[in-house]
């Protein structure tokens, strides 16, 4: 079956909900401010079956420089399909000509990350204050 990636596609909360609760994710438990965070990204990809919401990924940018990708993520069913890799592909063409493209990987995610291009820091360290309890 074939998958259709979508720029700016419109979401509803229960398809949206069902990726994150399917990858456990807890930024399920806030709903609300989930989607509207999706909603006001500055860019939202996602990818379709037959209709059916089977990825997502967003991108939060200062519309010039810097670019950081908060959230990719492929319902569990479809996971080695090539779905994650067709979103990224997406946010990296929308994004080529920017001087820092970054995100923060699960560890299990940084070999993928790697194959699309995306290396380690060797002279920065990832810090945060995080209010969820899963990544």
């Amino acid at each position: 079956m074939p998958m259709e990636i979508r720029l700016g596609d419109e979401i509803s909360l229960d398809e949206v909900l069902a990726i994150y609760r399917a990858n456990e994710w807890s930024s399920a438990d806030k709903p609300d401010r989930l989607l509207a965070a999706l909603r006001s990204s500055e860019t939202l990809v996602t990818a379709r079956r037959d209709g059916k919401l089977v990825g997502l990924a967003n991108a939060i940018s200062d519309g010039h420089l810097v670019v950081y990708f908060p959230h990719v993520l492929v319902h569990p069913d479809h996971h080695g399909e090539g779905v994650g890799k067709q979103l990224m592909h997406a946010m990296m063409e929308r994004y080529e000509d920017f001087h820092q493209r970054c995100l923060i990987s699960d560890f299990g995610a940084v070999a993928f990350y790697q194959r699309l291009g995306f290396t380690r820091s060797s002279d920065m360290v990832p810090m945060w204050i995080y209010q969820g309890d899963d990544h």
